[in-house]
């Protein structure tokens, strides 16, 4: 994967609230670890209840955080090693991803495309889903059309998951983004009605939801070559295989079996709420082969497992 070096960074699409400190708690009420994910037993609790790389649509509004302030981040960004930087390389991604979805939205499902932006914050968050913090890892909201990331969830990814390829950073971007175009069309919200109509087939819905996200990062991924910066410039010079094969390592890592076995116990797949690691792989290389989000359909009657 190669950036390029001439492409601007927009740091308008980021709201920068790293220094505002956030609010602690859990989102609609759940036990979320303090500051970050301090076991793999956290991370398989949050696994189940929809944090990793999911949405997060649980009650307990606490309302949006005051706006963060920018201004250091625009300035860091605008340096000539900023590419060297994980935030500016992340914010790079979220403009690729965003110049993506602008043309393919509309092309391929007749709708406008509407930003979003993505909250970085540091240990805890306030949002209109509830309060988080880091143990929740990234997860998009709908209540308030966000995406949310504590930078330091790579480092979970590398360490504990052991997925540390670069390419899993945009690979998770680009899901949770997944998650904003589902609300757009309001896929996500007829996914939440067919849940309250049928509760026992409640988690087999989550992982529609979930790996249909996964396609559309893999169409992304496909695509990311010809995104553009607001300028008209290409934001990346090339994505090779072996950054296809980080995501797909990463979707094996991150798949409710993977977790579950991590985790010490049996592996119960009507806990799943994700997808397996191989389900996972599967539907980003779906999207990534296709190019199409119009092949993204997981709850197309007969869609593959």
């Amino acid at each position: 994967m190669e950036l390029n070096e001439n492409a601007s960074i927009d740091t308008s699409q980021i709201d920068d609230q790293r220094s505002s400190g956030g609010s602690g708690g859990g989102i609609g009420g759940l036990p979320i670890g303090g500051g970050g994910l301090t076991g793999i037993v956290v991370a398989v609790l949050i696994a189940l209840v929809g944090g990793y790389f999911g949405v997060n649509n649980l009650t307990g509004d606490d309302g949006a955080a005051p706006a963060g302030d920018n201004t250091a981040l625009a300035q860091k960004c605008a340096q000539s090693d900023a590419r060297e930087q994980l935030d500016c390389r992340n914010v790079l991604f979220v403009n690729s991803i965003q110049d993506y979805w602008a043309d393919a939205l509309p092309a391929n499902f007749g709708e406008p495309y509407q930003p979003a932006k993505t909250v970085l914050f540091s240990k805890a968050v306030r949002t209109k889903c509830g309060a988080a913090d880091s143990g929740v890892g990234p997860f998009y909201c709908p209540a308030d059309d966000r995406v949310y990331i504590d930078l330091t969830f790579y480092r979970v990814l590398a360490d504990q998951l052991g997925a540390p390829g670069e390419f899993a950073q945009p690979y998770v971007l680009a899901h949770e983004y997944g998650h904003h175009v589902q609300d757009l069309l309001g896929t996500e919200a007829e996914m939440r009605r067919a849940q309250q109509r049928d509760p026992g087939n409640a988690n087999a819905l989550s992982v529609k939801l979930e790996l249909q996200a996964d396609c559309y990062a893999g169409a992304w991924a496909k695509n990311a070559t010809g995104t553009d910066d607001k300028s008209g410039k290409k934001i990346f010079k090339s994505i090779g295989q072996e950054d296809i094969q980080q995501g797909l390592d990463t979707a094996a890592k991150i798949g409710d079996d993977a977790l579950q076995q991590r985790g010490g116990g049996d592996v119960n797949p009507a806990e799943f709420t994700h997808g397996t690691s191989a389900q996972r792989q599967a539907w980003f290389s779906r999207g990534y082969e296709s190019g199409s989000p119009k092949d993204c359909d997981t709850f197309a009657a007969g869609a593959p497992n």
